[in-house]
């Protein structure tokens, strides 16, 4: 933890020409001593970190200082840049090209190789942008923000404290105090629209450490899946789920079971198998399916039917 924050201090220092003690204590959320004790553990390393008082003085690094270059190993290097590239993959502005640079002035001459590409865009990548960058603007600049939601139950105007951007299983979100819950919510970004920040400014919160664990907003408790595949699925069930997600039984077909944490996540993903799967537990997504089946032949039949009588009719006018 404090050779994060100290490698986290360092990296502050290097984009900005100077900040102060307070400003790095709130942004770690330690005490002011504990950073005064990383400053003198950082000059230590042998890193000259200048401190000046009085008015308009702060903590900067020594000017003319380069990094020696086993600072960072190379390996380090090519996390950090795997991780810069994958957020430009979702901000307007590349970053990679200004790190590469900062990071080479500094006596770094790793070569940036293409080992391992991150891209946290999805199919709204042009809209899923200009949303996290509103909400970073937001975030930084402690303004609420306000937008239409869209989930199962319907659509709502929600507004929120916006804290912290979140990826997680594969999709964006956005963790906030909602005003109009009041409490802490979890929002995909996918599902908002109409994103508008707002004038306000609010006084930011101190978060318990239990809100902060963000799987907990997903979860709805263990639902136990038990389905029968077709052997033609053991791909899927293989990549998504590892080797031993299942039995392989009668006419090869795969025996599945497992918990999930969200049962609309569940419901989704058994759908996407069409025919390919039987569900066996629990019995509500049986009888979803068994809906799903009927309104598909339904539907299929009123339209099959009307194109049918539309035809006739353009025959008969003939």
């Amino acid at each position: 933890m404090k050779t994060d924050r100290l490698i986290g201090i360092l990296t502050i220092l290097l984009q900005k020409e100077k900040t102060t003690a307070p400003e790095l204590a709130k942004r770690f959320e330690v005490s002011r001593r504990t950073i005064n004790r990383d400053i003198e553990d950082i000059c230590k390393a042998g890193i000259p970190v200048v401190a000046t008082q009085g008015h308009g003085g702060g903590i900067s690094i020594a000017a003319g200082y380069k990094f020696d270059s086993s600072f960072f190993t190379k390996d380090e290097l090519q996390a950090v840049f795997a991780g810069v590239r994958g957020m430009d993959s979702v901000s307007r502005r590349s970053a990679f090209a200004g790190l590469y640079d900062k990071l080479r002035g500094q006596g770094q001459g790793v070569a940036a190789e293409d080992i391992i590409f991150i891209d946290l865009s999805s199919h709204y990548q042009a809209s899923l942008t200009q949303k996290i960058e509103k909400i970073k603007t937001a975030i930084l600049a402690k303004h609420i923000v306000w937008f239409q939601y869209y989930y199962e139950k319907g659509e709502m105007k929600r507004r929120i404290e916006p804290y912290r951007l979140i990826f997680k299983w594969s999709s964006w979100y956005v963790f906030g105090f909602c005003l109009d819950r009041q409490a802490y919510r979890l929002f995909k970004l996918n599902r908002l629209w109409d994103l508008q920040i707002e004038e306000e400014i609010f006084e930011e919160r101190q978060i318990p450490e239990e809100e902060l664990s963000f799987g907990d907003y997903l979860a709805e408790g263990n639902i136990h899946l038990k389905a029968v595949f077709a052997p033609s699925e053991k791909h899927r069930l293989m990549e998504e789920y590892g080797v031993d997600s299942y039995s392989v039984g009668e006419d090869n077909k795969l025996l599945f079971e497992r918990d999930f944490a969200s049962y609309e996540n569940m419901q989704n993903w058994i759908f996407s198998f069409g025919d390919k799967v039987t569900v066996l537990a629990p019995e509500k997504l049986q009888e979803e399916r068994k809906k799903q089946a009927e309104n598909i032949l339904r539907n299929d039949f009123q339209i099959s039917f009307r194109t049918e009588n539309n035809f006739q009719d353009r025959e008969h006018d003939r």
